[in-house]
C-alpha cells in the first residue's frame, strides 16, 4: 500500500495526491500535522528515502529561520525538531514498503509504482 504523508494546506502535497489519483493507484493519506510522527517513525521514513536528514527539512520555514538556522545540529537533533515542529518536514513524502520518495517533482512517485 502506498502512503502519502500529506499537509492539506500545501499545494505541492495536493499535487501529489492528484498525481496518485491520476495514476489510479490505491493509497492511504496520513495527515502528519494531525497525526504526528514518532521519533522512530520519522527516522525510519527518512532512511527509506535514502536522503540526508537535512534534505527533508524545510529550511525556508519561519521556525527553522528563527530557531535553527546557523546551528550545527546532528541528524538526531534535526529529527527531534521535526517531531516537535512537523511543519519543518518537506512534503509530500510517499512511501511504499521499504522505499520512500520526496515527491518533488511529483514524477518521483513513479519510482514506487
Amino acid at each position: 500500500m502506498i502512503i502519502i504523508y500529506h499537509n492539506a494546506r500545501c499545494s505541492k502535497s495536493r499535487i501529489g495526491l492528484a498525481y496518485l489519483e491520476e495514476k489510479g493507484v490505491e493509497y492511504e493519506v496520513r495527515q502528519y500535522l494531525k497525526e504526528p510522527f514518532t521519533l522512530e517513525e520519522l527516522k525510519t521514513l527518512i532512511a527509506k528515502t535514502g536522503l540526508k536528514t537535512i534534505d527533508i527539512v524545510r529550511t525556508d520555514e519561519t521556525y527553522f529561520k528563527e530557531n535553527l538556522k546557523g546551528k550545527e545540529l546532528t541528524d538526531d537533533e534535526l529529527i527531534d525538531e521535526m517531531v516537535k515542529e512537523p511543519k519543518l518536514i518537506q512534503r509530500p513524502i510517499v512511501e511504499k514498503g521499504n522505499k520512500a520518495v520526496m515527491a518533488r517533482p511529483v514524477e518521483n512517485i513513479d519510482q514506487l509504482l
